[in-house]
């Protein structure tokens, strides 16, 4: 016998009004959004090992049989990193494979540049750049097989095998900054598996952004599935007492909201598809994105989509179960369950751990992937117990309707009002540490100097004449000093060589440019190198984790006001009978509003407000005990996202103004 649930489900989604088809909207809405979320951090993490690997040929890996020499160099302008490779192959050797991006190896005189190199080599004058590289007459262009990024500066120069950028001096005179930064070998090939310190930490900084997001695309997936149970309830109970059974219910209710969530998440993946163009300007680390980067393949699309279509799924069939078990106390209230202090326990034995854990030394990825999940999850057990506290102190001390109300229901149900912020709690901390924080690399004591590696003292004195000749020929105002080898106080870290000082800092980067483009040919064995060079390594690190940090704040918000909005609808709905029994007593509308949005305005501003304001505030210690200092552009960053997104989960609140006032406007219909 053909069984009558899915006609029955098709006919009752059909005839369910304009309230239902509201519902089914927002839910398919919010499938949308998470899809869409998990797929562009899915794909961050996926480009960001496509880039690596794109890096990788440039560090040289020896080769027992070499053919060619190579060696790595990094220089800067604009503060930007430009890494020059230079090339020789060796004679009476077999040739020398093409480098990645490259139509074929190249020979003594050629250079190949990547395309951004390409238009600041004619947008600044030469004295800034071009001078610091061989003159050729055409440069080739480096293809995108070569390049992490569109906007990536790279060069490939071809030498001759004596060049003193090839010799031995080049890597045994190396900077104590050097680490990733220079590197000089014979090779057979360009194999390598050693990344770019451009790209090396870029995945590992987007796993960090998955795990933080990963919790809040739950919490949206399981608000989309709440939303219209107070609907379904009425509807599917009435269908129990006339005879279905609790099986036929619940495939009634997976069925539709199955249909519902693979609708929205199918959305959300066109969504990403039809963006990734869009998706692939947004910079990230060393700049934007080859399209292709981004895309995560069909396989992580379906499995993307299928998560969330069954995490809404199973959020709508456990709303259901007292319905297919007691249909006749579908209205029925229980007592609220209080947290526990074994919650606020559990947190401090976690929080233990994680920082025992971390006091031991460096850690791989997975162990530190493992301690992030481990503090989430504290956070998660913990946040509840603080919303019921939260709850009671506010219920103690409030001096109007509409905050007792809040306050009753946050101490009510501190569970719901946890899930809503939750994700903005974690984010919001790592957020406001990294994004202002200027840790182990501000190197005030090395703005506005160059230095210049020598091989000997003796040679550093009689380059500092040359220098001095250079720099005044170039206009630059600079005081040049010899810095001994046993002085590590300085830019050169106790390499011998020379500290050229620019005077009158009004000159900016032009003039610190221009001085190391002319101090390039002084530099036989190490390119001229500045305060970006000395702090790159720190840096690399810092500047990703800020940037993961707000992006995930940015995401978190767009997932939290989707969240937050489809919560209060469905609040909205579930407490029908509440909201018109206080009507009925007289409460005003007004106040059962003020009421319903401080219920997720004070946890926002209490747990997500001031863990950012912890984080600012610890970033802000640390750079003072280290003599740092602030950094301005990403605390402007971090307002704007922090000022824009409480404004839409505001707004996000205040579209269930007008459902609350049509579910109360027959408060006596609607408490019968």
């Amino acid at each position: 016998m053909r069984s009558p649930v899915l006609p029955l489900t098709w006919h009752l989604a059909r005839s369910s009004g304009r309230r239902g088809l509201q519902s089914q909207l927002l839910a398919a809405g919010a499938a949308a959004v998470g899809a869409f979320v998990l797929l562009v951090m899915i794909a961050a993490c996926a480009g960001s090992g496509t880039r690596a690997d794109r890096t990788a040929w440039r560090s040289p890996e020896p080769a027992r049989d070499g053919t060619a020499v190579q060696a790595l160099a990094t220089t800067y302008v604009r503060h930007e990193p430009l890494t020059v490779v230079s090339l020789a192959q060796l004679p009476g050797r077999p040739p020398t494979p093409a480098p990645p991006g490259l139509a074929a190896f190249p020979r003594q005189g050629d250079m190949y540049v990547s395309p951004a190199l390409a238009k600041l080599l004619d947008r600044l004058p030469a004295r800034q750049l071009a001078d610091r590289f061989p003159r050729v007459r055409e440069y080739g262009t480096i293809g995108a097989a070569g390049l992490a990024s569109p906007d990536e500066l790279v060069a490939v120069v071809g030498r001759d095998p004596a060049d003193p950028a090839l010799s031995e001096a080049a890597a045994d005179s190396a900077s104590w900054f050097d680490e990733d930064q220079a590197a000089r070998a014979v090779v057979a090939g360009f194999s390598s598996g050693k990344v770019s310190l451009a790209t090396a930490p870029d995945r590992t900084m987007a796993l960090l952004g998955v795990v933080l997001l990963g919790m809040p695309v739950m919490v949206l997936a399981a608000a989309a599935g709440r939303l219209g149970a107070a609907r379904r309830e009425q509807r599917l109970a009435a269908l129990r007492l006339a005879g279905a059974t609790p099986r036929q219910i619940l495939a009634m209710t997976a069925l539709e909201a199955a249909a519902v969530g693979a609708a929205g998440a199918l959305t959300g993946a066109l969504a990403y598809l039809a963006l990734l163009p869009i998706l692939a300007r947004v910079p990230y680390g060393i700049g934007s994105w080859y399209t292709a980067e981004l895309w995560v393949g069909l396989p992580w699309l379906a499995a993307v989509a299928a998560a969330v279509t069954v995490l809404i799924t199973v959020s709508s069939v456990s709303m259901l179960r007292q319905v297919a078990t007691s249909p006749l106390g579908v209205a029925q209230q229980a007592d609220p369950r209080r947290t526990r202090w074994i919650r606020a326990a559990v947190f401090v034995a976690a929080m233990a751990c994680v920082f025992r854990s971390t006091g031991g030394g460096e850690l791989k990825t997975r162990q530190l992937l493992g301690l992030l999940v481990l503090f989430y999850g504290a956070f998660w057990l913990f946040g509840p117990w603080v919303v019921d506290r939260l709850g009671r102190i506010v219920g103690r001390f409030a001096r109007r309707p509409a905050t007792l109300l809040a306050a009753r229901r946050l101490s009510d149900d501190p569970r719901g009002a946890w899930r809503t912020v939750s994700g903005l709690v974690l984010a919001g901390f790592a957020a406001g540490f990294f994004s202002v924080s200027q840790i182990g690399a501000d190197a005030a004591q090395y703005r506005d100097q160059v230095a210049v590696i020598t091989e000997s003292g003796a040679q550093a004195r009689h380059t500092a004449a040359e220098a001095r000749a250079a720099l005044a020929r170039s206009g630059v105002t600079a005081t040049v000093t010899v810095a001994g080898e046993d002085e590590f106080g300085n830019l050169l870290a106790g390499s011998p060589g020379l500290i050229v000082r620019i005077s009158g800092g009004s000159g900016g980067t032009e003039h610190l440019d221009t001085a190391v483009t002319a101090l390039t040919p002084l530099a036989r064995v190490h390119a001229p190198y500045t305060r970006d060079y000395a702090t790159a390594y720190e840096r690399a690190s810092i500047d990703r984790i800020g940037e993961v940090s707000t992006a995930t704040l940015a995401l978190s918000f767009l997932v939290a006001t989707a969240s937050a909005g489809l919560t209060a609808a469905a609040n909205v709905l579930d407490r029908r009978r509440v909201y018109g029994l206080l009507r009925l007593a007289g409460t005003p509308l007004q106040v059962l509003d003020r009421a319903r949005a401080r219920e997720t305005v004070l946890p926002l501003v209490v747990l997500a407000g001031g863990t950012t304001a912890m984080g600012v505030y610890g970033s802000y210690q640390l750079n003072k005990a280290v003599g740092a200092t602030i950094d301005a552009t990403g605390a402007l960053q971090l307002a704007a996202c922090v000022v824009v997104g409480a404004l839409a989960m505001v707004a996000a609140i205040g579209a269930g103004r007008p459902l609350l006032r049509r579910v109360t406007a027959d408060p006596a219909r609607t408490t019968d």
